[in-house]
């Protein structure tokens, strides 16, 4: 036993001696010279290069580490596997991630890369204002070289691309108003938010579904769409009109809107603001990927006297505010409010609208015919959306999202009730689904109550269109009758201008002697 100590002490003496003799010989910047040309040589030799993405470039953060990190977090990570989990502060949703020092394979447009999550210890810090972390954080991009130019000009713009939009859908979603009489907060911004947690969306809205997925397939052509607006040199906007009775859903459908694209909302109070400068300084501070709301356009202050002035016979100049498709109210009328309608065209579609882009603008209104068709023209309002009675297909919706039914839970014959009488009965989706809450707890009770309503409704609209034709016939005769009567009176009983006339051919006569 002594002997094997003796024996292993000697070796030990013999590799302490070596490795002092290799560093006399091979000093430090010998043994660094020989490392770098071996890697060099490895990877000349190698088809594999390599990219590091640290956490904190110098002492700031790195941006391509957190999209990296984000994008990581979509569905490519769920092919890793040891995965982090993780929920960021105003975010709705958990994100995935990659654990220390584990790598993952994503593809990109036929080429696969790999990545790389590296964690290592930091050394010791000197004094610094602002300390480190105590882990060294980084990804590492491994490609083909042959790939490289394809990766560097385009994979990592669209990792970049691809966190911003994980970045907003994780966000919460804000609803913003103008401030009351135009006041700034405290930050002076013109505009209030909340937290916006509409929980319509399109599978829930009551609503034809061939006319639904128009919608649908029309915004996301608008949001994708950045590449063909700036090919076409179009400002990237769009602008929709929803306009039918009350209690359509027109309100829904914005609610809608901006959850299916992810959008902030901007709601725009018009009888707050004061003028168009006032008016175009609140489109200066929204964002982009918004979505701006007039609702009930109509209602909210005069923008329709251009009309008027039509009728009126007296000489006004040009200059004119009100002849240059505007409108100023007089003395207290809306509160002093001196908003154009050239103003609010401008907002729309001026100069000033194409500072941001991806933005919508709703108009809303119960009325379409009392707005100027100067504001519904394309490139305005580019898509006009009817918001109709409920139908048959809005109402099985409806059936569906407060009583969970199908048609295949109803019978045969109550469908067949319900699909005569929905269109006769004239109802909005507000007021069947009032029915349908109210009996919420006894489907079948909802059901008998919801097809006796159509059909007291439906009635009611029966009666009311035979009276309305009963009134119009009868006024109709009446006219026919007046026109007969006119036509049988004598001529010397004739038009009241008979006289006037009689009498001005006398005096002409008189001149002529």
């Amino acid at each position: 036993m002594k002997e094997y100590w003796t024996s292993l002490a000697s070796l030990l003496g013999v590799l302490a001696f070596c490795q002092s003799l290799l560093q006399v010989i091979f000093p430090p910047e010998l043994r660094f010279a020989c490392l770098k040309v071996s890697n060099r040589v490895f990877n000349l030799f190698s088809s594999y290069c390599y990219f590091d993405i640290t956490e904190i470039d110098g002492v700031n953060t790195n941006e391509l580490y957190n999209a990296v990190q984000l994008y990581l977090s979509s569905s490519v990570s769920t092919n890793g596997s040891r995965l982090s989990l993780t929920r960021a502060l105003n975010s709705s949703a958990i994100t995935f991630g990659l654990s220390n020092n584990d790598c993952i394979i994503d593809t990109f447009n036929g080429v696969s890369v790999v990545w790389e999550h590296v964690v290592t210890q930091r050394q010791a810090q000197t004094f610094s204002w602002r300390p480190l972390p105590e882990e060294k954080r980084g990804f590492t991009l491994r490609i083909r070289k042959r790939d490289k130019s394809l990766i560097l000009d385009s994979y990592l713009d669209y990792v970049m691309e691809k966190a911003n939009e994980i970045r907003r859908k994780n966000q919460d979603r804000l609803l913003y108003t103008n401030s009351r009489g135009g006041s700034l907060d405290s930050r002076g911004h013109p505009w209030e938010s909340v937290p916006f947690k509409h929980p319509s969306t399109f599978d829930t809205l009551a609503m034809d579904p061939v006319k639904k997925r128009e919608i649908m397939e029309d915004l996301k052509d608008f949001a994708n769409g950045q590449s063909f607006y700036q090919k076409t040199g179009r400002a990237w906007k769009r602008g929709y009109l929803l306009y039918g009775p009350p209690g359509t859903g027109k309100s829904s459908m914005i609610a809608a809107m901006a959850n299916y694209l992810s959008y902030d909302i901007y709601d725009l109070e018009l009888t707050e603001v004061h003028n168009n400068s006032e008016l175009r300084k609140l489109l200066m501070k929204t964002s982009s990927k918004s979505i701006i709301v007039i609702e009930d356009i109509d209602c909210s202050i005069n923008l329709t006297n251009r009309k008027k002035n039509n009728n009126n016979t007296s000489p006004r100049n040009y200059y004119d505010p009100e002849m240059r498709c505007g409108s100023v109210p007089g003395p207290g009328e809306d509160g002093g409010n001196s908003i154009t309608l050239s103003g609010l065209l401008n907002f729309t579609d001026g100069l000033w609208s194409c500072c941001g882009s991806e933005r919508i603008f709703v108009f809303t209104t119960n009325h379409i015919e009392k707005l100027d068709s100067a504001l519904l023209r394309c490139g305005r309002m580019d898509m006009h959306i009817f918001m109709s009675y409920c139908s048959y297909p809005a109402l099985m919706i409806l059936m569906k999202n407060y009583l969970g039914y199908d048609e295949s839970d109803l019978d045969a014959d109550v469908l067949k009730q319900l699909a005569e009488v929905v269109d006769k009965a004239e109802m909005t989706p507000a007021d069947i689904s009032e029915v349908l809450i109210k009996n919420r707890r006894c489907n079948p009770k909802a059901v008998s109550e919801l097809l006796e309503a159509l059909k007291t409704r439906a009635n009611r609209n029966l009666l009311q269109n035979g009276i309305l034709r009963e009134k119009n016939s009868e006024d109709i005769m009446e006219d026919e009758e007046q026109e007969k009567r006119a036509l049988e009176s004598p001529p010397n009983e004739g038009s009241e201008f008979e006289e006037p006339c009689k009498k001005q051919e006398e005096e002409d006569e008189e001149k002529m002697k």
